[in-house]
């Protein structure tokens, strides 16, 4: 068993514990997935059947992974034995099998959110609501965090608790629209992401031979990124692992960021509740980053109070100190952040690949594009638009999703006149009335026009017909034909390719679709392929895959030359050389929303460890004293994350000889720390700054380099003017003042930045 040479002494004890509950807390870069991968490959050397093991994983390339590493310790073909998959994905498949106890096909189609927010458009429209108040993205929000906690659209109803807040927020008609959009669905034979949870667990609870079954078929139950758990998730989990209670889980609370999507924190931090006489094991050792990386973000997120303490450490080398930079504008930090990449990706070894720019929103992407581009610095922006969410891949396979499920209207909507085959949209909305007034999907209306009559003219009508003959000459293939071969009819039969070869206006925007498609069809050729004896090679099958695939499973198959682009919450699980995380000012990192309770900024201090942690080598912090956000140039203050680095691994950056200009032309950008305290460069005084207390006016009473205040004392701070201090709290250099400014209310400040003065 050489593999469990490759382990550490904690990771080994976390491997070789292969009976009852176990919790595995693993630090960032600790080798969590590894030790995933050989507790599977050892519980299976010793014993254990691998189609009583379920694995539930992060992302479904992860567990294609996994499945290998496994399959080179045991075999192959034992290894693909196991249940291995997210959430998602594995209970997809259970819902297919089990799909006649709820009353859906077993080929039901999964809707992904574009389909949802189509369908919620339809039904706020039909209602005569404003769109405005009912967002589609905000309704369905609202519905996706009921199913998330198991409230079906009755219980939403009959809750007063929902209905007033619905009503306070104007919105008392969202009840109805989630009861429709239930019924529109499931008329569809579809089922959205939020349901393959949401009636797993009501065929759990409805079913108690499925359950049985289910418990006695997964004897070994293991979860990764545990913390990222909802309501829904955890429930299933311990309902399958209530008779054997043989489960594992693994994860770290310090990296739990995910609560706007439904996570709840508290299922690891409740685990022991749970599963009283479970056993801990702790992943501390560190192998990706620096000493001065992990050392920096241990002193960030000791601060929170909801964790498992653990203690994070490395071998690695020292490193560099986290180097901090300020700018004057967001553009400016565009500028001297690219200007940096450029000129480190320069030395030997390196390429552009090593280097990643993260940010806490999307928007913030504009300034690093601009100054990228200007400098001709290859980039991708992560959790852009997925090459299956583009329209002409859209369109193809809502002719695959037509074929393996009819009655998916959503698809049926996007493909009946596409080609153009003289199908108006009046025509096409008549029909949709008909199919709600019957409560029926509109492909039973065009299929049975003496059944279902609609107002249409005789044109229209025929030429609906010949669709369906043409959509059931597909269906007929379905199980006859390989994915491939059928994909390949489709898209020559409905016209598509036709199309697309006969634009005489071809420009690039159009070669590319064109280009995207064929891509789509060698994709599905490469399935086909791919699948091993006995495995279905069906149209289906793929479409299955592609439904649940994930941005992750997307994005990491890149590995072209480029400067990675990315939100913190989308740089999960990744790891890079060299790490510049920009936007460093408070109300955008910690976000202004997130600072109504501790709960909230605990999870933004998180977020902020996981970006850190994302470095192996270097890490650089940037922030402006300026931003643009809706037309209007704002001032900014340094982000609270900064000031909670423990200093001894932070480096202030020093202006360079020779290079004193900013990029702008204007003063330089960086600022002396002579102190390594935090100070700022005197050069800005016009600016909001942390300026230290040793360069207040030299009228001010001093005491070993801070004030000597007291509760009472009347002060005046540059930005805010006069004010009463009114609290005190904390020692040394982590004393506080809470401070009355009649102008701007009570602010809490660190003494040792504040440059405060008191008056006489």
């Amino acid at each position: 068993m050489s593999y469990l040479e490759e382990l550490n002494e904690s990771q080994l004890k976390a491997v070789q514990n292969i009976e009852g509950p176990t919790m595995v807390i693993a630090g960032a870069g600790s080798g969590k997935t590894r030790v995933l991968t050989f507790r599977i490959a050892y519980m299976m050397e010793n014993g254990v059947d691998p189609f009583n093991i379920m694995a539930l994983t992060f992302t479904n390339k992860a567990a294609r992974e996994m499945t290998e590493r496994i399959g080179t310790i045991v075999g192959a073909g034992e290894a693909r034995n196991i249940t291995m998959g997210t959430f998602h994905s594995v209970f997809s498949r259970i819902l297919r099998y089990n799909a006649d106890r709820l009353g859906y096909p077993s080929n039901f189609t999964i809707y992904d959110t574009q389909d949802s927010k189509s369908l919620l458009r339809e039904i706020i429209k039909q209602f005569n609501l404003d769109d405005k108040a009912y967002k589609p993205g905000n309704v369905l929000g609202r519905i996706s965090s009921a199913k998330n906690n198991l409230i079906s659209a009755d219980a939403y109803m009959q809750n007063a608790d929902i209905q007033a807040e619905d009503n306070l927020a104007k919105r008392p008609e969202l009840g109805r629209i989630y009861k429709t959009y239930v019924q529109r669905c499931f008329n569809a034979g579809a089922m959205d992401f939020d349901d393959l949870l949401y009636n797993t667990n009501v065929l759990l609870r409805d079913f108690p031979d499925v359950l049985t079954h289910y418990q006695h078929k997964f004897k070994y139950i293991l979860v990764d990124e545990y913390q990222d758990t909802n309501y829904a998730q955890y429930l299933i989990v311990k309902k399958l692992a209530a008779v054997f209670e043989n489960i594992c889980v693994v994860g770290d609370d310090a990296q739990s960021i995910y609560s706007f999507r439904g996570a709840n924190i508290q299922n690891i931090l409740n685990f022991k509740k749970d599963y009283p006489d479970f056993k801990l094991f702790k992943l501390e050792q560190n192998y990706r980053s620096t000493k001065n990386i992990v050392e920096a973000a241990n002193s960030v997120i000791a601060r929170n109070k909801d964790q498992i303490k653990k203690n994070v450490w490395t071998e690695n080398g020292e490193g560099s100190k986290i180097n901090v930079v300020r700018t004057l504008t967001d553009n400016e930090e565009g500028k001297l952040i690219t200007n940096k990449i450029f000129d480190k990706s320069s030395e030997p070894g390196l390429t552009y690949n090593d280097f990643a720019i993260l940010y806490r929103t999307n928007r913030q992407s504009r300034s690093f594009e601009e100054s990228l581009r200007k400098l001709n610095i290859p980039y991708k922006i992560y959790g852009g638009l997925s090459f299956y969410q583009r329209k002409e891949i859209k369109d193809l396979l809502g002719y695959f999703r037509l074929t393996a499920n009819p009655n998916d209207s959503e698809a049926l909507k996007r493909v009946i006149n596409y080609p153009k085959r003289g199908i108006g949209q009046t025509s096409f909305q008549n029909v949709i009335v008909a199919a709600n007034n019957y409560n029926v999907s509109p492909w039973d209306v065009i299929s049975d026009f003496a059944k279902y009559p609609v107002q249409l003219t005789t044109g229209a009508r025929n030429k609906m017909i010949d669709f369906v003959i043409m959509i059931k000459s597909f269906a007929a293939q379905l199980d006859k034909m390989d994915g491939y071969s059928l994909a390949q009819e489709i898209a020559k039969t409905s016209g598509i390719l036709k199309e697309m070869r006969t634009d005489k206006d071809k420009g690039p925007e159009e070669v590319e679709r064109y280009q995207n498609v064929e891509e789509l069809l060698a994709g599905i050729k490469e399935f086909t392929a791919s699948r091993q004896e006995g495995e279905s090679k069906s149209l289906s099958e793929f479409m299955l895959d592609v439904a649940l695939l994930t941005d992750a499973d997307e994005d990491k198959g890149d590995d072209r030359n480029h400067i990675t682009l990315m939100t913190i919450h989308s740089s999960k699980g990744l790891e890079f050389p060299h790490v510049y995380l920009v936007g460093l000012e408070e109300n955008l990192f910690p976000s202004q929303m997130a600072l109504h309770s501790r709960t909230e900024l605990e999870e933004e201090r998180r977020l902020f460890y996981v970006a850190v942690t994302r470095a192996k080598e270097t890490c650089t912090l940037s922030y402006a004293t300026s931003r643009f956000q809706w037309g209007n140039l704002i001032t900014s203050e340094p982000s609270r994350f900064i000031d909670e680095i423990s200093p001894e691994f932070l480096h202030f950056e020093t202006p360079e000889r020779g290079r004193g200009k900013s990029l702008s032309g204007g003063m330089s950008n960086s600022f002396a720390n002579p102190s390594g305290m935090g100070g700022l460069n005197k050069s800005f005084t016009k600016s909001p700054s942390l300026k230290r207390v040793e360069n207040a006016k030299p009228s001010a009473p001093k005491t070993g380099g801070s004030l000597e205040l007291k509760v009472g004392y009347n002060v005046s701070h540059d930005r805010f003017g006069k004010g009463k201090v009114i609290k005190l709290e904390g020692n040394g250099p982590d004393k506080k003042a809470t401070i009355f400014f009649p102008k701007h209310g009570s602010k809490t400040v660190l003494l040792r930045f504040a440059n405060l003065t008191v008056d006489g």
